[in-house]
């Protein structure tokens, strides 16, 4: 059974940065990726960022892009998201996922990975940005 475990969050000040990790344990060799996911109050869970293991190609969805950059220690099963240039908007609960098929999917005329296409979630992380 994977286990994945949400660290990192915190409050900030618009124009800061945090790091969030994810240390999964139990992992197995079937999930093809990890992926970084949120929710705001009121709003649906949305995807950030994907990393696959085969190839260790990359997905942000654009509303990150250039701001968030996610990496992955496989020494440590250990999944990082490192987010700069924080906005009040990015303000959730982030969510940590495991996932075999790793679909991407458009919803609203913007890429996002599908969350139905992941197996494993964290209990997430919570993430508040003051303007």
């Amino acid at each position: 059974q994977v286990q994945l475990v949400e660290s990192g969050g915190g409050s900030v000040q618009a124009g800061g940065s945090l790091r969030l990790s994810c240390a999964a344990s139990g992992y197995s060799r079937d999930m093809r990726c990890m992926g970084w996911f949120r929710q705001a109050p009121g709003k649906e869970r949305e995807g950030v960022a994907v990393i696959y293991t085969d190839d260790q190609a990359i997905f942000y969805v654009k509303s990150v892009k250039g701001r968030f950059t996610i990496s992955r220690d496989n020494a440590k099963n250990t999944v990082y998201l490192q987010m700069n240039s924080l906005k009040p908007d990015d303000t959730a609960m982030y969510y940590c996922a495991a996932g075999v098929e790793c679909r991407i999917t458009a919803r609203f005329g913007t890429m996002t990975p599908d969350e139905t296409s992941y197996n494993y979630w964290g209990q997430g992380t919570q993430v508040t940005v003051s303007s």
